[in-house]
């Protein structure tokens, strides 16, 4: 029994000493700048078993001037289509919120919009975003910071 103790006690001195570190590490905020990568489109059909995957390279400007807008360029010919608007991130959460102004009112172009609220992470220079739908569809936007 004593062999097993000897074994457990440099798991257990770990876990100790991590409770008196009292540092904590600052959560960067979202900035304004330009933010460039990958889109990705994962879509589930419900005869099939694996995800269709489409993607993108885009690029995501936010900016704090006017107002929190946003636009969105890139590869927009086929999966996403080039948006603009406001953006709002949420003070309880990451959670981001688009307002894409130039969804079309009647007709649809098959293509992805930047608009409605998506989870993201941010360290400072890698910013991701997801949003999901029911369980059949995801679009993910993996950038880098300019």
């Amino acid at each position: 029994m004593k062999n097993k103790l000897l074994y457990l006690a440099p798991i257990l001195l770990f876990f100790i000493t991590g409770c008196f570190n009292d540092k904590v590490s600052p959560v960067p905020s979202l900035s304004s700048g330009t933010y460039s990568g990958q889109f990705r489109l994962f879509h589930r059909h419900a005869t099939t078993s694996p995800f269709d995957t489409l993607k993108a390279n885009i690029t995501l400007t936010l900016s704090n001037t006017p107002a929190n807008s946003f636009s969105l360029s890139g590869d927009t010919a086929s999966v996403i289509a080039g948006s603009k608007g406001t953006y709002e991130l949420a003070t309880n959460g990451n959670f981001i919120l688009f307002v894409d102004s130039t969804i079309p009112q009647t007709a649809t172009s098959g293509k992805v919009h930047l608009n409605g609220e998506y989870v993201y992470s941010y360290d400072g220079n890698a910013l991701q975003m997801i949003a999901s739908s029911a369980d059949t569809l995801q679009v993910q936007y993996d950038l880098k910071k300019n």
